[in-house]
Parts: C-alpha cells; structure tokens; sequence
C-alpha cells in the first residue's frame, strides 16, 4: 500500500483515485493490475496501491477472514501520533480465541508504540469509545481529528467516527470522508441533545452489544449506509 500520508503525496493526480476503491476484492485486482508479483512479495512504491489507514485495515482483516481467523474493521483515533491528541485512524481487530486483539497494520514496525501488534488500551480508540469519553467530560474533543486540516476538528468528528464504526461492525467497511444519516448536519452544527443520544446509544451498543443488537441499531434510518453510497 501507498500510504497517503507518505511519498504518495507526489503520485500523480490520476492515481489518487485509488484511494476511493471501497471492496477489497478491487484493491488487489488493482494491486495485481499495477504489478503482478505475488502478493507475499515487497513492491516498490510506485507500483503499490494508494490508500489510507482504510485499506490498511480493510485488507488485513480480509486476509484473516480468508484464513479462518475472526475479524474486524475499527474506526476511530490513534492517540500515539501527537501528545494530547486523537487523530482519524482505522486499524484492524482479531480474536485470537479469548479475547479481541488490536493491530496497527499500517505502522508495524515503525515504532509509535512498543507493540502496534497488541494495541495497549487507550493507544486506540473507537469513534464510540471517544464519544463516550466525551460526554463523561474525559477528553477535549477539540483535539480530536483529522491530521493535517485545521477545520476537522470536535464532537462533530468524534461522532462521525462512531456511525462509521457501527457500520464497519456490520461489515460495511466506508471511506473516511463517506457522509450519511445525519453525520452532514453534525458537521454543521445543526443537530442537538436528541442526537447526542442516539450517538450514546451507538456508544453503548458498540462497545457492549451483541451481534443482533448492534445489527437492528445499524439499521435506523439515522444511521444505515444508503444504497447510493454501497453502490446498489
């Protein structure tokens, strides 16, 4: 993968559209198009995928469902990349038989924690962790955001995050900057207390809730993925 926040910000304007390829499937017939190596063997830059934090994790957990291991996609902030801070990330999580591990794919072996392999608590957190954190008064989510902008910053994109993250629970794994339900108006400013409720709840569901709960809450209208951006 081309990281976007490496040397891809110099890849050419027509290849940045890689980093809008949703299944994963596409990414590695892309992949394949660009280089037909096997996939186990190291590409050079230009000859790899470009892509977010977002494919990182999409990809990984797609190989470990291939092999049989359970596996997920996460959404939410890294806290490891700048003292004080959450930074949009995604990231991918395995059970290994006790317990769901947490795994940094994209920044193994570089060295922001000791163990991007096992993510430490805290080192992650969701959209729904962060959210609740919050609202508790825990974290200033001023300081929570997208690296690099200086708008994309507070609540709102704490929230966002958390109905992203729901739907990757319920395998609709979107693009960072995918905008549905009521997530537009968040951005604006022009919901409220009654929303911030429902975002609870999308808290709550998903950090305790079971496979049909968190399935029947993805499935509010507030909420659901719109067939527009699933491409149906």
């Amino acid at each position: 993968m081309w990281s976007l926040g490496s040397t891809a910000a110099g890849a050419p304007e027509e290849r940045l559209r890689e980093k809008g390829i949703r299944p994963a499937a596409n990414l590695v017939a892309r992949l394949a198009a660009l280089d037909p190596t096997p996939l186990h063997l190291s590409r050079a830059p230009a000859t790899r995928v470009v892509g977010t934090c977002r494919h990182f994790a999409v990809l990984a957990c797609a190989f470990l469902r291939a092999g049989g291991v359970p596996a997920r996609v996460r959404c939410g902030f890294g806290t490891y990349f700048r003292a004080g801070h959450g930074l949009d990330h995604w990231i991918t999580e395995y059970h290994d038989g006790d317990r769901w591990v947490r795994v940094d794919t994209e920044h193994l072996g570089k060295g922001y924690v000791d163990h991007p392999e096992d993510l430490a608590p805290g080192e992650f957190l969701t959209g729904g962790e962060a959210w609740a954190l919050y609202r508790q008064g825990r974290i200033d989510a001023g300081k929570y955001g997208v690296a690099g902008t200086d708008f994309a910053w507070g609540p709102a994109e704490i929230s966002g995050n958390a109905v992203r993250d729901l739907a990757a629970l319920c395998k609709r794994e979107m693009l960072p900057w995918d905008e549905w339900g009521r997530m537009t108006e968040a951005y604006e400013g022009r919901t409220g207390e009654r929303y911030d409720r429902l975002l609870d709840e999308v808290a709550r569901v998903c950090a305790e809730g079971g496979p049909a709960e968190v399935g029947e809450l993805f499935g509010r209208e507030e909420l659901r993925v719109p067939g527009r951006l699933l491409g149906e």
